[in-house]
C-alpha cells in the first residue's frame, strides 16, 4: 500500500497566482478570471461583501475566495473568483440574486489561503428569504445563523450602490465559526 502524499496549504501568494489584476499585476490577463459577472445575466443585481477572519480574529488579507450560484432565473450558472483587498480584508461580488430551486435561493463560497491545506465550502443565505425549511440550516442547529447574511443599512447601501447590499462574513475558528461542508 501506498503512503498518503503530505497535504500542502495554498501558500501566501494564491490570490497573486490566480488573481493578478487585483494584486497589480498587468499583462497576465486583460481581466482576471471570474471577475465580474455578464452584463445580461438575468435577475435583480445585488453585492455580497464582508471578511474572512482568522482564528485571533484578524482579516485575512491575502485569501482567495470563489462564489457559484444559479442566475436568477435558474438558467445558468455564475461562478466568480475574488481575492480580499491587501490592505482591508474586504472581498466584494456584484452578481445578481440567485433563483430559489429546490428550497431558499443560496450561493456557494468556496475558500483558499495560507494556513488551509484544503479548500473550505460553505453557503449564504439571504436574510429577507423564507430560509426556515433548508435541511442544511435545520442541521446547523444554534450554528445557522453563521450561514445567513446580514443587511447593513438597507437605505445607506442602496444609496451608494443602486442595488441591495448582504454583508457575509466568513469566520475560519473560534467564537461564531462559520460552518463549514466536508463536500
Amino acid at each position: 500500500m501506498l503512503k498518503e502524499t503530505p497535504s500542502q496549504t495554498a501558500g501566501p501568494y494564491v490570490h497573486i497566482g490566480c488573481t493578478p489584476c487585483s494584486a497589480g499585476l498587468t499583462g497576465v490577463y486583460p481581466a482576471d478570471p471570474g471577475a465580474s459577472i455578464t452584463a445580461d445575466a438575468p435577475g435583480v443585481r445585488i453585492r455580497i461583501e464582508g471578511k474572512i477572519f482568522d482564528g485571533a480574529n484578524a482579516p485575512l488579507r491575502d485569501a482567495l475566495i470563489e462564489l457559484w450560484q444559479p442566475d436568477g432565473q435558474s438558467n445558468a450558472g455564475i461562478w466568480l473568483r475574488k481575492s480580499t483587498d491587501l490592505k482591508t480584508g474586504v472581498y466584494q461580488f456584484d452578481t445578481v440574486k440567485p433563483a430559489a430551486r429546490s428550497g431558499p435561493p443560496y450561493v456557494c463560497l468556496w475558500i483558499v489561503a495560507r494556513g488551509i491545506n484544503l479548500g473550505l465550502h460553505t453557503r449564504m443565505y439571504f436574510p429577507d428569504e423564507e430560509n426556515g425549511p433548508d435541511p442544511l440550516l435545520k442541521q446547523a442547529g444554534p450554528r445557522r445563523d453563521t450561514l445567513i447574511a446580514t443587511r447593513p443599512d438597507a437605505e445607506e447601501d442602496e444609496r451608494d450602490t443602486g442595488f441591495p447590499v448582504y454583508r457575509f462574513d466568513i469566520r475560519l475558528q473560534g467564537e461564531r465559526e462559520t460552518v463549514f461542508l466536508d463536500i
